[in-house]
């Protein structure tokens, strides 16, 4: 049975005083902390005097006026986002110099090798140019299909400066122009830059070094892809 440390021995009497009972119970260990003052609330209201004996002699006022006049509809509040930005995940199968089919766009067919997965989650591809004309450009791994051939990059050094601002276009300011202009009679070809140039032929000098050593691959990269009947892709290995 709990007997209590500081009995009584008789009514009104303890066996321990007030200053032995603090050092048994080791009260002296425990930090006193100040309970903070609540700040004071900012008043809302003030009393004002009222004239007349019906009135009563005072009355409280609020201080800040509510406004006469409402919106007849409702204002809508922005609410708050708590969605994060995720980086987009990589799928397992794409890897430096994983060989990929593109799907859709422009160079749907065409077999292209990966470089490298920007920072915006889009992919990196070369066809090389000289083999499919395929330049370097991004593409989404949702439109691509991997292929178990890989090309060996080990030699090959993907420069930094190909990230998301180096495909960004330049708005061009729209103009009022002719009326040939507008119904497109002299529509100016799209001269590209000597240095996009430039850039295109020094990454593929090395990925074509690498392709020549492997027989039959540049045939590979050339050739397009397709499903003739009766093919089925699901059950297909590529």
């Amino acid at each position: 049975m709990h007997k209590s440390r500081n009995s009584f021995l008789a009514p009104g009497i303890t066996r321990l005083s007030r200053s032995s009972a603090f050092s048994k119970r080791a009260l002296y260990k425990k930090q006193k902390v100040a309970a903070e003052k609540a700040a004071a609330a900012p008043a809302t209201t003030k009393t004002v005097k009222v004239n007349g004996e019906k009135n009563g002699s005072e009355r409280v006022v609020s201080l800040n006026k509510a406004s006469r006049w409402y919106p007849a509809e409702d204002v809508a509040q922005p609410k708050a986002s708590r969605k994060v930005a995720k980086p987009t995940k990589l799928r397992a199968t794409i890897t430096p110099g994983t060989v990929l089919v593109l799907l859709a766009g422009r160079f749907r067919g065409k077999r292209v090798v990966f470089l490298k997965q920007l920072a915006s989650g889009l992919l990196l591809v070369t066809g090389p140019y000289k083999v499919n004309g395929v330049p370097l450009r991004r593409v989404n791994q949702a439109y691509v299909l991997a292929t178990s051939t890989k090309v060996d990059l080990s030699n090959v050094n993907v420069d930094a400066k190909f990230d998301d601002a180096y495909f960004k276009k330049e708005k061009a300011a729209k103009a009022k122009g002719t009326e040939e202009e507008f119904f497109g009679e002299e529509q100016k070809k799209k001269v590209i830059p000597e240095s996009r140039s430039a850039d295109q032929k020094s990454v593929d000098k090395e990925i074509l070094a690498a392709v020549s050593q492997v027989p039959h691959l540049r045939s590979y990269l050339n050739a397009s892809f397709t499903l003739r009947k009766g093919q089925a892709p699901h059950s297909m290995k590529f």
